[in-house]
């Protein structure tokens, strides 16, 4: 996750420092102490929060027994994703739904935080998992093409839309979708609200009276990541207007330091239920503290991949090659372009590097390898293949690679990469005959541990 980088390294820095001594000691524990400080600061986390972090971390550490199983850095490890998880707040808090349809849900915010988009990320999370009719509503009324935006978007999505007019007052919008939604038997309406560049009397007293009107079961307030400490005091101003129940954590695939995500739980009491990790309406993610504790330390996120993978990958298309491979008819290129494609569907290489654990910075050097567009290069090559070439790939002499070279704008080296990457994966395909997806992604969290890395020979070179 690009948010928490400079803090992941930061900490494996600072965690390495205690690793190699015989025992856990106030002396031996201060300097990493000071360093894990340091890395959280600059992360933007509050100070407080800070504070109470490194004085929590280092009692637990001094007044814990040494574990036979754990060496000195493996404790001191545990003990700082303990008290990660207790800052971010232990567990995830589901919506609260369980009132009579339609549950309203209020969403909150800046201007720029991406309020909008995460009303239509919302919606389709709903429908997807947990199979619920919703209806949107913009009673944004200031900002221009607010309520158009809205309304291509629930198209997208495919929920439902109430139309309303900037002329209307927001307090009328929100009455007659809530009547629409009954109507049309909505299990769920999400109102988006108007946002401001910053706090001001008039916006507090519209959102409270909107609040008064719809009665919401949630009222979520949206943070931007990347705006560090500011967001933390915004959300504490709104709390106090508003009896928030929860915080919508957006973009955090961005340039953000992690620090509101760490200190918007301390501070203001309310948990983080959800995190944006993307621009399309399905990167909406429930936010799991222990998961990102996890992935922060370096240690992956295998849960939510598995269930990642569980979700995208066309089940058909994973039961016919699984079916194939173990009639013995081998693994050809036409199998490949459609593993490559639901890679991309999954976030690509990074995204997958980011949640396996002991890849370290790998998901960042994928990034910066351009992983993607390697990938993409390897799917135009065979594209250009014809469909005999694809599934039998040993007839490609001189001739007919030079036709596939010139098709795809890619060199014969290129198409070679191509068919020696092909080849291994044939390979790796026949040792996982007859095993799960699951069972392939939990192999693959077996190729290394918390600060490992790579197999040897490192990212796939093409």
């Amino acid at each position: 996750m690009a948010m928490f980088e400079n803090l992941s390294e930061r900490l494996a820095a600072s965690l390495k420092k205690i690793s190699g001594k015989a025992s856990l000691s106030e002396s031996n524990i201060q300097e990493t102490l000071r360093a894990v400080r340091m890395a959280l600061l600059e992360a933007d986390v509050a100070l407080p929060v800070v504070k109470s972090f490194v004085e929590q971390v280092r009692l637990r550490a001094l007044g814990q027994e040494v574990k036979s199983s754990l060496n000195p850095g493996q404790q001191f490890l545990k003990i700082v994703q303990a008290e990660l998880v207790a800052v971010m707040g232990e567990e995830n808090q589901s919506l609260d739904l369980a009132a009579q349809p339609p549950a309203v849900i209020l969403v909150a915010g800046l201007q720029g935080a991406g309020k909008t988009t995460s009303v239509a990320k919302l919606a389709r999370y709903l429908q997807e998992r947990e199979k619920k009719k919703v209806m949107l509503v913009s009673a944004d009324v200031y900002r221009p093409a607010a309520i158009t935006q809205l309304q291509v978007l629930a198209a997208d999505v495919g929920a439902l839309f109430h139309p309303s007019e900037a002329s209307e007052k927001p307090e009328r919008i929100v009455a007659g979708a809530m009547q629409a939604a009954k109507t049309q038997f909505a299990d769920v309406l999400i109102i988006d609200t108007a946002g401001r560049l910053h706090i001001d009397d008039q916006l507090m007293a519209e959102i409270i009276s909107i609040h008064a009107v719809a009665k919401p079961v949630e009222t979520l307030f949206v943070i931007d990541a990347m705006i560090g400490q500011d967001a933390v005091v915004t959300a504490q101003a709104f709390d106090r207007a508003l009896p928030l129940t929860g915080v919508i954590l957006t973009k955090v695939d961005g340039d953000a330091r992690g620090g509101a995500a760490l200190s918007v739980r301390q501070v203001t009491g309310k948990p983080i239920k959800f995190i944006g990790v993307g621009e399309k309406t399905d990167a909406l993610e429930p936010f799991y503290p222990e998961r990102i504790a996890s992935r922060i330390l370096g240690m992956g996120d295998m849960l939510s991949l598995i269930e990642e993978v569980e979700r995208k990958v066309d089940k058909k298309k994973a039961q016919k090659l699984a079916s194939k491979v173990a009639r013995g008819k081998g693994f050809d290129l036409e199998d490949l372009r459609d593993q490559l494609r639901q890679m991309q569907d999954m976030g690509g290489m990074s995204g997958l590097m980011d949640k396996l654990p002991g890849m370290g910075n790998m998901a960042q050097l994928a990034q910066q390898s351009n992983v993607t567009s390697q990938f993409g290069r390897m799917e135009v090559i065979i594209d250009s293949m014809t469909a005999a070439e694809r599934r039998n790939p040993d007839i490609l002499n001189g001739s007919r690679k030079r036709r596939i070279t010139l098709g795809s704008g890619t060199s014969i080296q290129d198409l070679n990469r191509l068919l020696k990457q092909h080849k291994q994966m044939g390979k790796m395909m026949k040792k996982m005959k007859g095993k799960g997806m699951q069972n392939m992604m939990r192999g693959l969290s077996g190729m290394g541990a918390p600060g490992g890395g790579l197999p040897s020979g490192g990212l796939p070179k093409f």
